[in-house]
């Protein structure tokens, strides 16, 4: 059963922030209270439909002692303790601690890894199953930085995910992503396995994250790339160097003016991500085995294209519809990410 007690606590809280919100309070206040009212009322509802089903069984289990009604409450009993352990676990789930970043728009980082020109053909295959995943979810996909080679692979790729739940869905995607597969540029048909890096991280927003402009160096130059619409023909792509911490970050769209904008997002996602590293230690570590190096030793997952599988070693799960994966379908593997992280965490709160 669920402590009463913190539903209540729940409760009081969703209508003080209701009161507080109709006060007429204004700025950065009703901001942050709005975002908290919006998160609450899902976990509100959740827990309102429990309470009803809690009352509802009670019910019914008096009605047991009455024989007029006894027959009746009999055949109400099952359904209700059925629909009582469903409504437990959804509020379980509910009570979860967020991830704040969950509902933020989410960074992209793709880099090739071990294995030459085969992993950056392999990154640019990641960053088009990426691409088509956003699509498929309605989410708006931005490139940033595009770095390629001639044979079409990618040496780097950045860009923005914008949508409902983007950082919550991709954030388990961060990590050394490995390919079993005849390369083409291999003509002895030869099975080779490369790598390739993505890490996701969570867009920051202006409270937090506050840049000194003594702190970076902003250059613009000309875009470099494989040729045609990839070199950029006016001196409107911009790097922008942090001098405390040495990131360098560039944007190569055709605006000048949006590549300043993108590039400091970018700067400002990778900064907040090393400030949540360093206040949540376990992150960090776990972050770090993730990306690793880009060796194939470092791995989350296997893409092997002579079985047509793909395996998320994390989990232990094997699917065999390889191509309909890089074609974006990626649902059923973010969720069972997402429920293995949910079962951790419920773990965690029953330990405790």
């Amino acid at each position: 059963m669920i402590p009463t007690d913190k539903l209540d606590q729940l409760a009081q809280r969703f209508q003080f922030l209701e009161a507080k919100l109709q006060s007429g309070i204004s700025g950065t206040e009703v901001v942050t209270l709005s975002r908290e009212y919006s998160d609450l009322r899902p976990v509100i509802a959740t827990a309102d439909n429990y309470r009803s089903l809690v009352h509802q069984l009670a019910e019914a289990e008096e009605m047991l002692r009455d024989p007029e009604m006894r027959a009746l409450a009999e055949e109400e009993l099952p359904g209700l303790r059925e629909q009582l352990a469903v409504a437990e676990r959804a509020v379980q789930l509910a009570l979860l601690p967020k991830d704040a970043a969950d509902s933020r728009p989410a960074m992209l980082e793709i880099r090739p890894g071990t294995g030459g020109e085969e992993a950056a053909l392999f990154a640019a295959d990641l960053g088009r199953m990426y691409q088509r995943y956003s699509e498929a979810r309605g989410w708006k996909f931005e490139i940033i930085e595009e770095q390629t080679t001639e044979l079409g692979g990618i040496k780097e790729l950045v860009a923005r995910c914008e949508g409902e739940g983007a950082f919550a869905r991709l954030k388990y995607e961060s990590g050394v992503h490995r390919v079993q597969r005849v390369p083409e540029t291999e003509s002895g048909g030869r099975i080779h396995t490369s790598a390739a890096t993505v890490a996701v991280l969570p867009e920051a927003e202006d409270v937090d994250v506050k840049i000194d402009p003594a702190d970076i160096r902003i250059d613009t130059m000309r875009a470099s790339g494989a040729g045609g619409q990839h070199v950029n023909t006016t001196d409107s792509a911009v790097r922008i160097t942090h001098l405390p911490t040495g990131i360098i970050v560039t944007s190569a769209q055709k605006s000048q003016h949006r590549n300043r904008e993108l590039a400091m997002n970018v700067l400002k996602a990778r900064l907040y991500d090393l400030e949540r590293s360093r206040i949540h230690g376990e992150r960090s570590a776990d972050r770090k085995s993730q990306v690793g190096t880009g060796d194939r030793s470092e791995r989350i997952r296997t893409y092997n294209f002579p079985q047509g599988r793909m395996t998320d070693h994390r989990i232990n799960l094997t699917l065999y519809r390889l191509e309909a994966i890089l074609a974006g379908d990626l649902d059923e593997i973010i969720d069972a990410l997402t429920a293995d992280a949910q079962a951790g965490l419920l773990a965690e709160m029953a330990e405790g």
